[in-house]
């Protein structure tokens, strides 16, 4: 198994700190709001990795934090905090906001057919363990208070710091000519435990030997939960792009000195960012759609994970509802020919398909290689058992679901869409076209796809 290694720029082969055990520890989702599709997008592809990694015999123990609480709204210790910003949005408590979201997280990688963690770590959970972290830095002299502020990180103490993003330290420095923070000796150094301030009367706040009230900075959670849960070296962790020049810089310093310079993870692993229609997501273009959207359309989650692998994890991806009816209507396809093939037939090979797949796989994710051979394994001169075979295999992977299809029952119809139906084979018969595509619209907005044989209209549930 190979793997592009940010902190070396390399693809390396995998080699697990211990035998055949495999840490890894997925920077999580902040709970103040809807999960949007790029977040299912960088969260389906750890599952892309995971799936591969256990096929290809690892034992993974898969950790995931869920933050909620301590994630300023910017990256330089200020702002408000996202959860209490979540808060007065839908006017609930940072509590009831974090299980809503929780919840909305979770049910929607179910439905994208992501693997649950072995361990999902709520950082309100892990407090005690935060805490211990940042006394123990402040142990071996790496912090200092802001009085009113809070504890903060020394980053000129580290020689190293800023490895994982090759930051220009010396550059960043000189060139900051206003402190983001009244005190902090460097831009560079960061929070590990925030106070109070007067009048901000928070809902999560817990007593530590530098503050009666305050709150964990973001950083030292994913620290504090990988060491407790993983140990003191991991061997992968994820997240996205957009983590290297801080998050995931600020916990390899805080890590590795706390536990003696030792290599916090092994192996990093990032995912570049999704575009919708050609531009970044973003509220004010209304293009931040959720997996509710998906639906509401008429789409299947799954075809948007069948999507997903169209593109490396590590390149920029363009979603547009256009590709999106076109992947919907390739899984339309594999998962009826899955469950119209015969298994009864004699095997013959396909040795060489399983070879190819499994090769691209396992060599840093190739994700559309290996889905173009599972196109051609359904075009192939092979028994239909022997296809059967293999793409249930290619889908221990893939994560499609396409073992459901085997399963395919009947559709059962309502006298609503009996009724659309009709309608529909009037308007085609009339050569009222028009008509007849409005109808297809609204039995996709039901939740069917229509599709028009020599036999007559052939409707599927989506």
């Amino acid at each position: 198994m190979k793997l592009y290694n940010t902190l070396t720029r390399k693809i390396e082969e995998l080699e697990p700190i211990q035998d055949n055990q495999l840490g890894f520890y997925s920077c999580g989702p902040t709970v103040y709001d809807y999960a949007h599709i790029g977040h299912l997008r960088r969260y389906v592809m750890d599952d892309f990795l995971i799936r591969t990694l256990k096929h290809a015999g690892f034992k993974v123990k898969f950790v995931q934090n869920v933050t909620d609480v301590g994630h300023l709204a910017s990256d330089e210790d200020t702002g408000e905090d996202k959860m209490m910003k979540g808060a007065k949005k839908y006017q609930t408590t940072v509590w009831d906001l974090a299980k809503k979201f929780e919840n909305h997280f979770y049910s929607s990688m179910d439905k994208m057919g992501n693997l649950r963690p072995d361990h999902t770590c709520r950082v309100t959970e892990h407090i005690d363990e935060q805490l211990e972290l940042v006394k123990e830095l402040e142990r071996k002299g790496y912090t200092y208070v802001i009085e009113g502020d809070g504890v903060y990180f020394d980053t000129s103490k580290l020689a190293d710091y800023g490895k994982l993003a090759r930051l220009d330290i010396e550059n960043l420095r000189e060139g900051a000519r206003v402190e983001k923070v009244e005190g902090k000796r460097s831009p560079t150094d960061f929070a590990l435990w925030k106070f109070e301030r007067p009048g901000e009367n928070r809902e999560m706040v817990w007593k530590s030997p530098w503050a009666d009230r305050g709150f964990p900075g973001w950083h030292i959670e994913c620290s504090a939960i990988g060491i407790k849960h993983l140990g003191e070296q991991i061997d992968i962790h994820s997240g996205g792009i957009d983590h290297i020049p801080v998050h995931h810089t600020n916990e390899i310093a805080q890590s590795e000195t706390a536990t003696g310079k030792k290599p916090f993870v092994k192996y990093w692993v990032h995912h570049n960012f999704l575009q919708v229609d050609g531009q970044k997501m973003s509220k004010s273009l209304g293009n931040l759609f959720t997996i509710e959207d998906i639906e509401e359309r008429g789409y299947h989650p799954l075809a948007l994970r069948l999507l997903f692998l169209t593109a490396h994890y590590r390149g920029e991806m363009n979603f547009s509802w256009e590709n999106l009816a076109g992947a919907q209507k390739s899984y339309k396809k594999l998962v009826e020919l899955v469950a119209s093939l015969n298994s009864e037939e004699e095997s013959d090979g396909g040795k060489e398909y399983e070879q190819r797949f499994f090769g691209f796989m396992e060599d840093d994710l190739k994700t559309p290689e290996a889905v173009a051979v599972m196109w051609e394994v359904t075009k192939a001169d092979l028994s239909e058992r022997t296809k059967k075979k293999l793409l249930l295999e290619f889908d221990q992977v893939l994560g499609l679901g396409l073992d459901k299809a085997t399963q395919a029952k009947p559709v059962e119809l309502s006298a609503e869409v009996k009724m659309l139906l009709a309608k529909r084979q009037e308007a085609r018969d009339k050569k009222d076209f028009t008509k007849a595509d409005e109808l297809r619209d609204q039995l996709q907005s039901l939740g069917y796809s229509i599709e028009d044989t020599s036999q007559g209209q052939k409707i599927t549930k989506l």
